[in-house]
């Protein structure tokens, strides 16, 4: 059994839904270890032991321990569904691995306005510079993206990949920050992610989120 450590809709979402994509009958089962993002209780809980920086996602599996979403997904597809990466030799390689980092370069700029406008509650306030400096680098990784994409169905021209499961977190939280009606073909593209069987399936698990509060978080006035 695969045991996946994981905060509701955060960067593990990224494994679950891989998981659910590959079948979780291939891992002998699956056990989701929730935790409580920005509380003592991930540095007491003993994740330490599976993630030296005390983050998710993390995974134990057949005495495999590891964290970082884009390395488990890109090893668990390798290992188990070949189908979804791209081999060495293979001519979309470079766009497989470039996708699958672009995908981290966006998160993280996520992660700053969770930080600035979620994390910090008042009496602190986020600093709208700052906030607006990260609103509009995010907005520029869509806008790349959206352009990329064209007309392909997928990143990737020969179909669907763990590029793409890499992007499922990314166009979940994106849009509680950006105004993503200037991007229609992303749009399109998250209604694929959500029409596929295994996306269902680990958005069922997750249930209703719990960490914004707001539908949209404008760019605090100065």
């Amino acid at each position: 059994m695969i045991r996946l450590h994981h905060v509701q809709y955060g960067r593990s979402f990224r494994v679950l839904w891989l998981i659910e994509e590959i079948g979780p009958e291939r891992f002998g089962g699956l056990e989701v270890v929730e935790h409580r993002i920005g509380t003592p209780e991930m540095r007491e809980s003993g994740l330490a032991r599976v993630s030296p920086a005390i983050r998710i996602p993390a995974i134990e599996w057949n005495g495999l321990e590891m964290s970082e979403s884009g390395a488990i997904v890109e090893y668990l597809a390798e290992r188990l569904a070949p189908e979804l990466t791209r081999a060495p030799d293979h001519p979309e390689r470079p766009a497989f691995l470039q996708w699958l980092h672009y995908a981290e370069t966006m998160a993280s700029l996520i992660e700053n306005l969770n930080l600035q406008m979620v994390f910090l509650r008042p009496p602190a306030k986020p600093a709208p510079v700052v906030v607006k400096l990260h609103v509009a680098r995010l907005r520029q990784t869509l806008r790349g993206m959206e352009e990329a994409l064209g007309e392909k169905e997928w990143l990737l021209p020969s179909g669907f990949s763990a590029a793409d499961v890499m992007m499922g977190f990314n166009l979940f939280a994106a849009p509680y920050y950006v105004d993503m009606e200037e991007f229609p073909r992303l749009l399109a593209y998250r209604a694929r992610m959500e029409a596929r069987p295994g996306y269902q399936r680990a958005v069922e698990r997750e249930g209703p989120q719990r960490f914004y509060a707001q539908d949209f978080y404008p760019v605090p006035e100065a």
